[in-house]
């Protein structure tokens, strides 16, 4: 075919969604057989907007512009044509070798002011935005509840350097000043093939340190409480720290720990997000500088597939002060998802680690994605993705998943 001969066009549709209208439109496009180039829809509150970018020869664009408008009288929508110069589309096309990422905006509710600072972000880092939808189900005009969760996903392109990209994404996480969290991910074939994800225990599915109960009822509790805060903060080494804290429990009675399990506080959102992991098919895991003792009640209550934690020694029914085997500590956690990763054939790339504190950092780091839930300040400050505004269920919109995919009324 000559290039003098084609012809590009792009038609918009907007108006009331009504069944089967695009089946009727490219209907028309194929009884001239004209070649899609390009096709979008979307469809925000009952109202459709459809674009689609087509080749046909000049002989024939004149017919099929007038079929459509006719159709489209027909179905009670609106239509608009726009001629595309070919110098025009080859540059469009020329852009699809750039990098892909992903901007996923979360909060208890996003505003007007949230996405434009974000896209005013976005658009001074010198990218694109392809796509924007939302994730989180249809928002009530009036709340109620504390749990509320909004998020949406951009899709942007463009060319980043290294550093550029640290400075992007370094910009974007001071954006919870605001009240907001947002994930920057590049958007490849192992962000949508994740398979496997890992939790810190203490602090981030539960809402507590079960060390500090331990210790309050051992009549210890300030004691373990200042070294478990100093120890999070990364002050002293953690391995010292288990180490002075297990032993300040010596002659607690095991009926303790079976009261402490019985009554754990869980995070928000960790049962619906564990639901929903389940059902899509990832592996759970919990790496925890905490307790087997508990780590086996979670995986009880919720289902996570492996368990690893610190084992307490206990004789004659009372804890003797101290632990049995290796203690789980940052670098057995990084050396725990390596091997998960293996036993389950992946790649690290397709991992995800959640935690709060510094011993989470080697794994967090060693993740494909690793997420600061509630984080420590010095967690936060160093990790690439934090969560500061939702609850565990917050975890899902940034692995992508959107709330009309794993629950229905969404």
């Amino acid at each position: 075919m000559n290039l003098d001969e084609i012809e590009i066009i792009q038609f918009n549709i907007s108006g009331d969604d009504k069944p089967g209208l695009t089946t009727a439109l490219t209907d028309i496009l194929a009884n001239y057989d004209a070649f899609v180039l390009d096709i979008g829809q979307a469809n925000i509150h009952q109202s459709l907007t459809l674009g689609i970018l087509f080749r046909t020869t000049r002989d024939k664009s004149g017919f099929i512009m007038k079929d459509l408008l006719f159709k489209a009288s027909e179905l009670g929508v609106q239509i608009r044509f726009t001629p595309i110069p070919i110098e025009d589309y080859n540059n469009w096309v020329s852009r699809q070798g750039k990098n892909r990422y992903i901007v996923t905006l979360l909060g208890r509710t996003i505003t007007a002011k949230h996405i434009a600072l974000t896209t005013n972000i976005i658009y001074r880092h010198g990218l694109n935005i392809d796509a924007i939808q939302r994730l989180s189900g249809r928002i009530p005009l009036i709340e109620d509840g504390g749990h509320a969760k909004s998020s949406i996903e951009l899709s942007i392109r463009g060319m980043l350097s290294d550093d550029e990209r640290r400075a992007l994404q370094s910009e974007l996480m001071t954006m919870s000043e605001f009240g907001i969290d947002i994930s920057f991910q590049k958007d490849d074939l192992y962000r949508r093939s994740r398979r496997l994800i890992c939790f810190d225990m203490d602090s981030t599915l539960i809402n507590t340190e079960v060390i500090d109960e331990l210790a309050e009822r051992a009549g210890v509790g300030d004691q373990v409480r200042a070294i478990t805060e100093s120890a999070m903060r990364g002050e002293i080494d953690f391995t010292e720290s288990f180490t002075r804290r297990v032993s300040l429990l010596k002659g607690l009675d095991q009926s303790v720990m079976d009261e402490i399990a019985s009554n754990l506080p869980y995070n928000e959102g960790l049962e619906q997000m564990m639901t929903v992991l389940k059902r899509v098919g990832y592996k759970t895991a919990i790496l925890s500088g905490g307790f087997t003792y508990f780590g086996k009640e979670l995986q009880r209550r919720f289902g996570f597939d492996y368990v690893y934690a610190n084992e307490l020694e206990i004789q004659d029914g009372k804890l003797t002060g101290r632990y049995v085997g290796e203690i789980v500590d940052g670098r057995r956690k990084a050396e725990l998802l390596r091997l998960l990763c293996q036993f389950e054939n992946i790649n690290l790339e397709q991992s995800v680690a959640v935690g709060d504190g510094a011993n989470d950092l080697p794994m967090l780091n060693l993740a494909g994605l690793g997420i600061a839930y509630h984080a420590k300040p010095k967690v936060k400050a160093t990790a690439k993705q934090s969560i500061s505004t939702t609850g565990l269920d917050g975890i899902l919109y940034f692995l992508g998943l959107k709330d009309s995919k794993v629950n229905p009324a969404g």
